[in-house]
């Protein structure tokens, strides 16, 4: 993988393979910062994901929706090239 789209792509394939329901949050001047990318459901069951590429962190905005997620139960992963085929265990893991 060379970017950060590519880890998207993906993450998409195995998302559309474990049949969840997704959408990519896309901010505006009306939404929320720090929103992670994907919004996720599969069996009933809520969880998000950080896409993420090289070193490159989530920022302080992300970390403070992730902790709001995890605070209301949702799982959240982060993502990137080196961890994404891990991706469909975690799933099945802290989701179903």
């Amino acid at each position: 993988m060379r970017n950060e789209a590519a880890v998207k792509a993906r993450v998409k394939e195995i998302l559309d393979g474990m049949g969840a329901w997704w959408f990519m949050y896309v901010p505006t001047g009306y939404g929320v910062a720090g929103v992670p990318d994907f919004l996720c459901c599969i069996k009933g069951r809520f969880f998000a994901i950080e896409t993420k590429f090289g070193n490159k962190q989530p920022t302080a905005l992300q970390h403070a929706q992730m902790r709001r997620i995890n605070a209301a139960d949702g799982p959240v992963f982060v993502v990137n090239e080196k961890n994404v085929e891990q991706l469909e265990d975690w799933i099945r893991t802290a989701c179903l």
